[in-house]
């Protein structure tokens, strides 16, 4: 690099007019350390040590830099360092042993994770505290009254049955369905109308408020597979498999629900007593009449 430089200097100094050097005021170039003015040409330095100087150099002005050359690309002393080749003769100081020394645990291949020589590890000295229940259920609440809202928007139709597609489609709750939906009685008094709803826990309070004003909640159940076919069965066909049989609940959730889930998802309440049975077919029989 300092071979080039003095190249550089030397052309230089042969192609500048010869006033240059019967100036008394002119000071070598050289004298300046390059580091000082980075990427500028010999005139621009000259001018800069000679300011009152009149001298033109426009014949043989080349330009350098100091701090980058191709040729001079270098990664940073230490950035990479070899790899340790083992076993590679005494000389190369890892052959025989290859570092590992002399018997021992440490000599004889790894342990697994965790392991500390014997003694009863960390995981096992501390105490335990509470416990996670593997069959614990985790509802998403929703209120009556939200409900109400979405109906009074025009977002869900009262005329039909509201089931837990019909909830999340609307928004009113979460793409997350773990393992259902519980309906809640917060805002009851402002269901005025008969609503039908299939959710799969509903409380005492919301259940007597639905009832009172002539509609019905119904409890259903549906496993993992259940929900993904009711709530998204658009997944089924584009895989080009068929929908699901329903899955009967366990034993465990058997009383707590009134029947097995529906798929698809149903547009139509299932009737609950005889009496509304009754009254349905005879709704039936008098439309054909009417008609």
């Amino acid at each position: 690099m300092f071979r080039r430089r003095l190249t550089s200097l030397l052309a230089t100094s042969i192609h500048q007019s010869s006033q240059i050097y019967k100036n008394p005021n002119f000071i070598s170039t050289k004298t300046i350390s390059s580091s000082t003015f980075p990427f500028q040409s010999q005139q621009s330095l000259y001018a800069k040590i000679n300011p009152n100087n009149n001298v033109s150099l426009s014949h043989g002005i080349r330009a350098y830099c100091s701090y980058l050359a191709l040729n001079d690309l270098a990664d940073n002393k230490g950035s990479n360092k070899k790899r340790t080749r083992k076993g590679r003769g005494i000389g190369s100081g890892k052959g025989k042993t290859g570092g590992r020394g002399h018997k021992g645990q440490r000599a004889r291949g790894s342990h697994k994770a965790g392991f500390e020589g014997g003694q009863t590890p960390l995981r096992r000295r501390l105490p335990k505290r509470g416990f996670k229940n593997p069959f614990s259920l985790e509802f998403q609440p929703v209120g009556l009254g939200k409900i109400a809202k979405l109906i009074n928007a025009g977002k869900i139709d009262s005329s039909e049955l509201i089931t837990m597609k019909t909830l999340k489609d609307s928004a009113a709750i979460g793409k997350q369905i773990r393992d259902g939906v519980r309906l809640m009685g917060r805002g009851a008094e402002q269901i005025k109308w008969p609503i039908h709803l299939e959710v799969s826990r509903a409380t005492v309070r919301a259940k007597e408020a639905v009832e009172a004003a002539g509609g019905s909640v119904r409890k259903v159940y549906y496993n993992k597979l259940g929900f993904r076919a009711l709530l998204k069965p658009e997944w089924f066909e584009k895989k080009g498999r068929l929908l699901p049989k329903a899955a009967r609940p366990p034993p465990k959730q058997k009383d707590k629900v009134d029947s097995v889930g529906r798929l698809p998802a149903p547009t139509k309440p299932i009737l609950f007593t005889k009496e509304e049975i009754a009254a349905a077919a005879a709704a039936a029989a008098s439309t054909p009449s009417a008609a």
